[in-house]
């Protein structure tokens, strides 16, 4: 049986080639600190069936060219979409002072409250 790996299609914009990526977690043996290896393979999709995101299963082969090693053998499952990122993203402009604004509207709360609170025990001891 040929050796078959399960990966992610992470890019298929080259004609009857994928990259698959495929993640695993291994532990450092001196450390035991956990970590992610992400190692890509270049496979022949002889159909262009395969698209971005699609969790697939290849297998060894013969080379095909200088990087393809491995043929799709099958899509296990579809993509459900994806999400795409502006590359022009609007700057909100924030006022400079909104942190010394709210400082002084707390302090002014806390003000008014201690007066309020004073008032009337200073009318008290007056009487």
């Amino acid at each position: 049986m040929a050796h078959t790996l399960i990966g992610i299609v992470t890019s298929e914009k080259r004609d009857k080639t994928i990259t698959v990526s495929i993640v695993s977690r291994e532990t450092h043996p001196l450390y035991r600190k956990q970590y992610t290896k992400t190692r890509k393979y270049t496979a022949h999709d002889e159909k262009n069936e395969a698209h971005e995101g699609d969790k697939v299963q290849i297998a060894m082969t013969r080379p095909i060219s200088k990087t393809k090693a491995y043929t799709l053998v099958k899509v296990l499952e579809r993509s459900r979409g994806r999400v795409e990122l502006k590359d022009d993203v609007n700057e909100v402009e924030l006022p400079e002072k909104v942190g010394a604004d709210k400082i002084a509207e707390v302090k002014k709360a806390e003000e008014s409250k201690r007066a309020e609170k004073s008032e009337p025990a200073e009318e008290g001891e007056e009487a």
